[in-house]
């Protein structure tokens, strides 16, 4: 018996075994009680990171507890593959992005099989795969057609080096974390789901056995509060006017000043000739800071102000 554990000798010949035998195989059995597994999908960039397993391996073992509980394990696996990034990829690669993008998902495939993790490859997904996004439309379609899917204006971190949207995870210091290139705020059109439709379902955490923290973050994303919306119309040429949200009603009365966001429309036609160059430079400084850094309660308070006719409620 060999005293060396030869991972790349013995691994190989058992997870050979275990793909003949369909070892991890998900079939029909209405005997056993079902145990659906799901892991977050790759991104196909080529390689796997630590990040990855990082992530994978609780999923993994959970799977394979359940299994031996005796439930029918269903656990896929597959890849994040739409979007401008992969696109962008390809394009600096001088590649078509279909064959980046399929080159890499087998290279991720081929070591993700290695790992020795339980995932049914019979099973695979991946978004670019028209088969796979038919069904993400057709979603969409339900969403829209039921009126929760509609198209308004909201800033985004847009990087202007990748041409793409990037969540605020993906900036750090306001810099795109793949290229270190700057990241801006810019206000654009987009889609949302009326997602606040279901606030109060989403408070309720009946039968959910939540961790008090995750219970915490939750509701302070979803940010409910009660209040009123009130329109205020400015005594400008345009008389447009200007709805504003406050938990507060009873102190409207004594309001002194209205503050708008540099990218209020309302801005513009506000700024006097001698504020423009002020007011462009403001704008240009605050479309590089992020939502946090904007709404930190310790930034120091920056504006240009104008006196107008006070606002009418």
């Amino acid at each position: 018996m060999s005293q060396k554990y030869n991972a790349q000798e013995i691994e190989k010949k058992w997870q050979a075994k275990w793909e003949a035998d369909q070892l991890y195989r998900s079939k029909v059995d209405w005997d056993k009680p079902k145990h659906y597994a799901l892991t977050m999908l790759p991104y196909p960039s080529g390689d796997l990171h630590m990040g990855h397993w990082f992530a994978m391996t609780p999923s993994d073992a959970r799977a394979r507890y359940m299994r031996m509980k005796g439930f029918n394990v269903l656990f896929p696996m597959g890849f994040d593959a739409f979007g401008l990034p992969a696109e962008n990829a390809a394009v600096q690669r001088n590649i078509h992005p279909w064959k980046w993008t399929y080159a890499n998902m087998e290279t991720m495939r081929e070591q993700m099989k290695r790992m020795g993790a339980m995932f049914d490859w019979e099973r695979e997904a991946f978004s670019c795969d028209p088969h796979y996004y038919r069904w993400t439309q057709w979603f969409f379609k339900q969403f829209y057609e039921a009126g929760l899917a509609y198209k308004g204006e909201a800033m985004v971190n847009w990087s202007p080096t990748l041409q793409t949207v990037l969540a605020n995870e993906q900036v750090i210091d306001g810099k795109d974390e793949r290229t270190g290139q700057p990241v801006i705020q810019k206000l654009m059109s987009q889609w949302f789901f009326r997602i606040t439709q279901y606030a109060e379902e989403l408070l309720r955490y009946d039968n959910i056995n939540w961790p008090d923290p995750i219970r915490l973050m939750q509701t302070n994303w979803i940010g409910r509060s009660e209040g009123a919306r009130v329109v205020f119309v400015a005594d400008t040429a345009a008389q447009q006017p200007i709805e504003i949200f406050t938990t507060r009603p009873d102190t409207l009365w004594g309001a002194t000043f209205m503050v708008l966001a540099p990218e209020h429309a309302l801005v513009d036609e506000l700024t006097t000739a001698e504020q423009q160059a002020a007011v462009a430079d403001y704008k240009a400084q605050t479309s590089k800071s992020s939502e946090i850094e904007r709404t930190a309660e310790n930034r120091e308070k920056q504006a240009c102000s104008r006196a107008v006719t006070p606002l009418i409620p």
